[in-house]
């Protein structure tokens, strides 16, 4: 299952999941410029027990080394679509859960859960002298509170069947307990090459970590900042869902637009799911359009027998 989007918008620009994407991308380039000195630079900043379990290596290294390794791993990937795999993720998942955080507490939120998955590591594979690198385990943490923030959101996942691929729209709660017992059956299975037990980690104490944030209130700052990073426009392409009564022909459905959006009007993509198909159209939203305003679209309701179609009622919501 590859996911390509969620179906929550964010409502600020995710200003720290970008940094963190572009700091990726960077460490990155540092890597493939090491050339010959590159295992060395692996086995320095990547995570590695034996360093910390056997005290011949351990003594090569000094303390500040030795905390280092547990962030800069995170930062470090195995190859071009190691990095790609795990930016992408990190991008679907990752705007939402700062959005509920807040940038300060995100930030923190993620090296935490990267730090946990570390720890997760180290304790499963005490002297292993094989170094794990990679933001997996960071990223398992955001989904986890993903989940547990977003559970009626859905996954649009292209899933590939034989030689065809079909896009389906997957609700997040099962497709990211999917993806958690696939990471644990991989890890009873010892399959290797995968810090598997990171990901684990991870994803368990992202769930814990968000439990004890959401107990603090945000700061003044960070409350500050999302005023700045606020964004001004409702997503541009939309998903509605409309449902119609009994032997109703008309179908009804919502469309969200931002207050500037309903003063001055604007121009929406609409999709409707229709089992593996999709209705699209363009949706002009007119000037001066007020909270709950209906638009009627001719034709996009239920069809009848006599080749007919009901109309597609749309409410205006506003949001702030």
């Amino acid at each position: 299952m590859i996911p390509l989007r969620d179906t929550i918008r964010s409502k600020n620009y995710p200003v720290v999941n970008l940094a963190i994407i572009v700091l990726n991308v960077l460490f990155f380039i540092i890597e493939i410029s090491k050339g010959e000195t590159l295992n060395r630079f692996i086995y320095t900043y990547g995570l590695v027990p034996a360093r910390y379990s056997i005290p011949t290596i351990s003594s090569y290294f000094t303390l500040g080394q030795q905390l280092l390794s547990f962030v800069s791993f995170m930062f470090l990937h195995g190859g071009f679509f190691h990095l790609l795999g795990n930016m992408w993720s990190l991008y679907i998942f990752g705007d939402n859960v700062e959005d509920r955080l807040g940038p300060f507490r995100y930030l923190l939120f993620y090296l935490l859960c990267g730090f946990a998955s570390g720890v997760s590591h180290l304790a499963i594979n005490w002297h292993s002298q094989t170094p794990t690198i990679g933001a997996s385990g960071a990223i398992a943490g955001v989904m986890g509170a993903y989940m547990m923030l977003y559970p009626k959101s859905r996954i649009l996942t292209l899933i590939p069947i034989f030689f065809f691929f079909h896009l389906v729209e997957i609700p997040a709660v099962f497709f990211l307990a999917i993806w958690f017992i696939f990471q644990f059956l991989s890890a009873a299975g010892g399959q290797g090459g995968i810090a598997w037990w990171a990901h684990i980690g991870g994803f368990i104490f992202g769930i814990i970590f968000l439990r004890v944030f959401l107990l603090f209130d945000e700061s003044f700052l960070s409350r500050k900042l999302g005023q700045i990073t606020k964004k001004s426009r409702s997503a541009r392409i939309q998903v509605i869902r409309p449902v119609s009564f009994g032997q109703d022909p008309d179908m009804y459905g919502n469309i969200t637009v931002t207050r500037r959006e309903a003063a001055f009007g604007a121009r929406k993509l609409v999709n409707i799911p229709e089992g593996f198909k999709k209705k699209r159209f363009v949706l002009i939203i007119p000037p001066a359009t007020s909270e709950g305003s209906k638009m009627r679209l001719s034709g996009l309701g239920r069809k009848l027998d006599g080749g007919e179609s009901g109309d597609l009622y749309l409410k205006v919501n506003i949001e702030d």
